[in-house]
């Protein structure tokens, strides 16, 4: 049975490698400056290992209460060789506890947010449990109308965000990141990433260092690239659903 899940894996993954590869050559960019954040959510430690031998480096987490006894799991040399992001709401009662697997945690959406996962970082790193700062992208919330304010940091109040995270000694502020609006066709979901690019531009000017632009999901990645995506956030195209595998 692992060999069928680690060989369904691999074709899953070769396909979704080769869609990523045909978008960047659409939009004239270079496929080694897009990375490929595998999202394990739902699926068992043994899935994020198959990846791992697959050649996968970033996997995506988005519940703490799954995330950190899976991340635990997992042999040590398989550990070292991913980066981990928390790409899923938090709370600033798990904010501590995320520091402690988390490499990056991409859904900074508030200052007091900010200013847990500071404490959390930390603290960690003086107990030795991380050994290096938290990297963090500042979650954008792109929808418009009546559901502002839904998912994320309103483009106006990003700026004062980043300042907050310029102010805590343990993040490191790598970019920004945004889920696009539901219910919206390609020309929408274009609109809003190039919303989202326009903000990141504005972000590396000041910080180029901040220069990660995370959208795009199995389902409109190739939008994700072509308005310039640094990262890519895929789940299901990869994985597949969690029904069919429990």
């Amino acid at each position: 049975m692992s060999a069928d899940r680690r060989a369904e894996l691999a074709a899953n993954l070769e396909r979704v490698r080769a869609r990523v590869d045909a978008a960047c050559r659409a939009a004239g960019r270079a496929p080694e400056d897009v990375t490929l954040v595998a999202v394990t959510k739902f699926f068992p430690a043994s899935d994020v290992a198959h990846l791992a031998g697959l050649g996968v480096r970033d996997v995506g987490e988005n519940r703490d209460q799954e995330a950190g006894p899976k991340v635990a799991e997992l042999d040590p040399q398989v550990r070292s060789a991913l980066t981990v992001h928390f790409v899923g709401q938090l709370q600033t009662n798990k904010a501590n506890h995320v520091t402690r697997y988390a490499d990056v945690v991409q859904s900074v959406d508030r200052a007091k947010l900010a200013r847990a996962l500071d404490r959390g970082a930390g603290t960690a790193l003086a107990e030795g449990a991380r050994h290096t700062p938290l990297g963090v992208t500042v979650q954008v919330d792109l929808e418009e109308g009546a559901d502002r304010g839904r998912g994320g940091a309103l483009p106006e109040d990003v700026p004062a965000l980043v300042e907050a995270i310029d102010g805590c000694e343990h993040l490191d502020l790598r970019g920004v990141m945004a889920v696009a609006p539901r219910g919206l066709d390609e020309s929408g979901t274009r609109a809003a990433f190039d919303r989202l690019a326009a903000l990141s531009e504005r972000l590396r000017q000041d910080r180029p260092e901040a220069w990660w632009m995370s959208a795009g999901m199995s389902g409109d990645l190739e939008t994700a690239v072509a308005a310039g995506a640094t990262h890519l956030r895929v789940g299901t195209a990869i994985l597949g659903s969690r029904v069919s595998h429990g």
